[in-house]
């Protein structure tokens, strides 16, 4: 798989010959390989123009924004590796059918509650007491039912994640403790923690979807909306506990990262640059494991995980074969 690149400075992203070059505003001038990038994640307060942007879809990259507070501001997308209009039209057809649709939300619970599962149940065996945590985890699980409505569903996977996130407190050190999941600001370092690596799982997530002829608007477990890639919130459900929460305990328990990492201000915590950039560094690490697959017999990253969710559940609305999301095998 092509990389991820993150650019923290302020400054211009600009084309300079058959590469890219980052002016920072001390003038000083930074020289990024676009071969074999996946994205690139603007982190800085960054000026670019259109013959960036032109240069960026030649080479099949995207530029993903995120923006004040370092919340996920959007993306600037190149044209898809593949379109098909067949597929846009099965995609809105298991949208508009509603049976069709809860079997699909349905199944995106059951695998986004397995991999929060999966976590607790690592935990609970090393010196830890999950036990109630994990039979409310299981509890919720035996809940999922196609024939409930998208509300309910959605109503089982939040009660299911206030279980998951209660093993947080027990799993971290009292420092970084979570009372409650706030995020609109985040008013502490673990929502802040949380926060920000959702957003990577998210925007991952959107150049997983680019791959393939998937609407990334069409979505079945979220409402499809203005302005947001819901399809990418679909499956970023399913890799959250995978990606960021484990990133997110290596990190607290390793003491990698601490409060020094953080600045407070407005009612917000947010990761500084240099937490940002241990965070995204060990993010980066994560993506680039590799797992045999069962199926493909070889090896894959994690990253190609979330492109072969996209396929799998193409596949299924191409061919009706079931569509069992991804869970954690290993």
């Amino acid at each position: 798989m092509d990389r991820n690149y993150h650019v923290f400075s302020d400054g211009r992203l600009e084309r300079n010959d058959d590469t890219l070059r980052l002016v920072t505003e001390d003038d000083e001038k930074k020289y990024i390989p676009i071969e074999n990038a996946e994205a690139f994640f603007l982190h800085g307060q960054i000026d670019f123009n259109t013959r960036l942007m032109s240069f960026c879809n030649e080479h099949t990259v995207a530029l993903h924004v995120f923006g004040w507070e370092d919340y996920y501001s959007g993306s600037v997308m190149p044209k898809r590796g593949q379109t098909s209009g067949k597929t846009v039209v099965e995609q809105v057809r298991a949208y508009e059918d509603t049976q069709h649709r809860r079997q699909l939300a349905a199944a995106i619970i059951r695998g986004s509650i397995h991999n929060m599962r999966t976590n607790v149940v690592y935990y609970n065996g090393r010196d830890h007491d999950l036990e109630t945590e994990i039979s409310d985890l299981e509890t919720a699980a035996g809940r999922v039912d196609t024939s409930l409505p998208i509300d309910e569903l959605m109503g089982i996977e939040a009660t299911a994640r206030k279980a998951y996130y209660r093993s947080f407190n027990e799993i971290l050190p009292s420092e970084f403790q979570l009372a409650r999941r706030e995020y609109n600001p985040p008013p502490n370092e673990i929502n802040s923690l949380i926060s920000f690596g959702n957003s990577l799982v998210y925007a991952n997530c959107v150049s997983a979807i680019r791959a393939t002829a998937l609407d990334p608007t069409i979505s079945y477990l979220h409402e499809p909306g203005e302005r947001r890639y819901s399809l990418s919130l679909d499956l970023a459900d399913l890799f959250k506990p995978l990606l960021a929460d484990r990133v997110l305990f290596r990190l607290v328990n390793r003491q990698q990262i601490s409060s020094s990492d953080f600045e407070t201000e407005l009612g917000s915590c947010l990761l500084n640059e240099s937490g940002r950039k241990t965070y995204t560094k060990t993010f980066e690490e994560a993506l680039e494991r590799t797992v045999d697959h069962p199926e493909l017999n070889r090896k894959v990253s994690y990253q190609y995980l979330l492109r072969l969710e996209a396929y799998k559940l193409k596949k299924h609305l191409l061919t009706g074969e079931e569509y069992d999301s991804f869970k954690r095998w290993w």
